[in-house]
């Protein structure tokens, strides 16, 4: 779950502290964007750490030697990582050595999830109220937007934001307890699942989603194909 940073204690060796976003990568290692000692761990099959991105306990953003509490470290198809950190608003892409590729500060609150649309276009969600969807270049240009402010359109605090195969985007509505799929060029809601503002655990119900997957019908997973 994406929230706002608690009081940080100082980073304990061997533990992770308000850890998000572990992905399995191709290599049988493991990403994960360990939020409050801000930075991304690579760990081994063997549970070691086998690489890091960011220095322990230094959360500012001064790329490439530290990150400003990374809550993202989504996998790309060249083998690197598309990283967002809250502190600042800043997404920037590195290798899995550390190196940065580039950066950029966006316009947004409290950047959440990045995911890579084409060869210069990502997507980002803000988790915020109203919340928003953000497609933009690694120049900062903003190329789309989406953030209704009331009504049944207004997103509070989506945490993930997909393109589908189909076109549409998948957003995880986590305060309106829904997933909703957007038609961008309507800039509408042409599918939920769960009912807006109603949080519960029975059939047709959901209660803060802030996660999912989509998985083929051949058990493969189309918005991460990069990733084991």
């Amino acid at each position: 779950m994406e929230l706002r940073p608690p009081a940080r204690r100082r980073p304990q060796p061997g533990y992770l502290n308000q850890s998000d976003d572990a992905y399995l990568l191709r290599s049988g290692q493991v990403a994960v964007a360990d939020a409050l000692n801000c930075r991304i761990l690579l760990l081994s099959p063997a549970r070691a750490v086998a690489g890091q991105i960011g220095t322990t306990g230094d959360c500012t953003h001064a790329p490439p030697r530290a990150l400003g509490y990374p809550n993202g470290d989504t996998p790309l198809a060249d083998g690197n990582l598309l990283i967002s950190e809250i502190h600042g608003s800043w997404v920037s892409e590195y290798t899995v050595a550390g190196g940065l590729v580039w950066t950029v500060h966006l316009p947004i609150a409290y950047p959440t999830d990045p995911q890579q649309l084409g060869p210069d276009a990502y997507l980002v969600a803000d988790y915020a109220r109203p919340g928003g969807l953000y497609e933009f270049n690694r120049k900062g240009r903003i190329l789309w937007r989406y953030r209704p402010a009331t009504g049944a359109g207004m997103l509070d605090h989506p945490s993930l934001a997909e393109r589908l195969p189909n076109g549409l985007i998948a957003v995880n509505d986590d305060y309106r307890n829904r997933i909703v799929a957007l038609d961008s060029a309507k800039r509408a809601i042409v599918w939920q699942y769960g009912t807006t503002d109603r949080a519960g655990r029975a059939a047709g119900l959901l209660h803060t989603p802030d996660g999912y997957d989509l998985l083929a019908a051949d058990d493969t997973t189309p918005t991460h194909p990069q990733t084991g």
